[in-house]
């Protein structure tokens, strides 16, 4: 036994020193993240991250819906699109024998007296007008209608001129002779009999109510705002939230489980919102009819809705499971290994020394010093 100094065995009487593994030592003695450059404090950083990102989510599912009303229902040609697949709708083409069907009937009723036969000619009013839905001129008057309608109403809404066109007292109207005449047209080379002496009569067709327009024009315009600048500041939130954050790891995590849980918050209100609007329509609207267009309208929003969901629960896993596998603990690998006398760590020590772990005063394996009696250090 010897006498010597031990730089790394410093602790209670009889006790042995145990050196620590030198990234472990690192980690113990890492110094605190430092406060921004004005002086703010870590606590106040987090909080202000933790605002930013709280914002940021509660703006993802209302930035999706404002946008996609400014952007996808405005668009006319991006709108027949969509509407163009319920011409070949079960339902909607059975609401629409029904409405023009009965059209005919009251139409043919002001002209001759047909009630006393009304019951026997009804259904081949009806068979005859369900037989022309599955006709490609009922699909090109289908999507004519949609075209001209809904241009009608967008420029109404804009505040120009042109095919819908608000009269003096502020009403939206629109004439469907371009719409008869495309029928016409596509009748008569289908060869269908007397097709050529069906009637264009331009007719103005009441869209919007005058005391309607100057409401909704407003509420375009803030839509057309809301559309752009509520995406842009939640991504601007996030991106802040993130950067200002202390642990920059969690802050990604919070913001994707905030977008996952807007997308899933998203696609429950449209749920919701279908079941309002079908039980607030009235009874002579089909419900069937009135949810395919629901559903058709809003197809691209629970899309996006579900793209929320994914991408944030994706986003939020992949962080988790990456910091389990860096934050792997070095410290009971490096006691286990001393203690039992068997581990070293290879390598040579700051004095040149096989196995001896810088900074500790001892090595990984071979004899041990500790404090004996009386203070002095002994080496077995």
């Amino acid at each position: 036994m010897g006498d010597g100094r031990g730089a790394g065995c410093v602790g209670a009487r009889g006790a042995r020193s145990v050196p620590v593994h030198p990234d472990a030592a690192v980690r113990l003695a890492s110094p605190a993240r430092p406060a921004l450059p004005g002086g703010v404090s870590p606590r106040l950083r987090s909080a202000l991250s933790a605002v930013l990102i709280v914002l940021a989510c509660l703006l993802v599912p209302f930035g999706a819906l404002a946008a996609w009303a400014a952007y996808g229902l405005t668009d006319t040609g991006r709108y027949v699109t969509t509407m163009a697949p319920l011409a070949a709708d079960p339902a909607v083409r059975e609401a629409v024998a029904d409405t023009v069907g009965d059209g005919i009937l009251r139409q043919v009723d002001r002209r001759t007296d047909v009630r006393p036969v009304r019951a026997s000619v009804d259904p081949f009013v009806h068979d005859a007008v369900r037989s022309f839905t599955e006709t490609q001129a009922f699909r090109l008057a289908w999507d004519t209608g949609n075209r001209v309608t809904h241009d009608a109403v967008l420029r109404a809404l804009r505040g120009g001129d042109g095919a819908g066109d608000a009269t003096e007292a502020g009403a939206v109207t629109i004439d469907f002779a371009p719409v008869a005449a495309e029928v016409k047209q596509q009748l008569t080379r289908d060869h269908v009999p007397l097709a050529a002496r069906i009637p264009v009569e331009h007719r103005a067709v009441t869209l919007l109510p005058a005391g309607e327009v100057s409401h909704l024009r407003r509420g375009y315009h803030v839509l057309e705002v809301a559309g752009f600048w509520l995406p842009v500041s939640a991504v601007a939130f996030a991106v802040a939230g993130i950067a200002l954050a202390v642990r920059r790891r969690r802050a990604v995590t919070a913001t994707a489980l905030g977008t996952a849980l807007g997308g899933a918050l998203l696609a429950l209100a449209l749920a919701v919102g279908r079941d309002l609007t079908l039980s607030g329509l009235p009874a002579d609207i089909p419900h069937p009819a009135a949810g395919a267009v629901y559903d058709a309208l809003t197809a691209t929003l629970r899309t996006a809705a579900w793209l929320l969901l994914t991408l944030g629960a994706t986003v939020a896993l992949a962080t988790w499971l990456t910091r389990r596998r860096r934050g792997t603990p070095l410290l009971p690998a490096a006691y286990g290994a001393t203690r039992s006398g068997t581990g070293t760590y290879g390598g040579t020590g700051a004095a040149g020394q096989p196995g001896r772990v810088p900074g500790t005063g001892g090595t990984a394996a071979g004899p041990e010093p500790y404090t004996g009696a009386g203070g002095r250090t002994r080496t077995e």
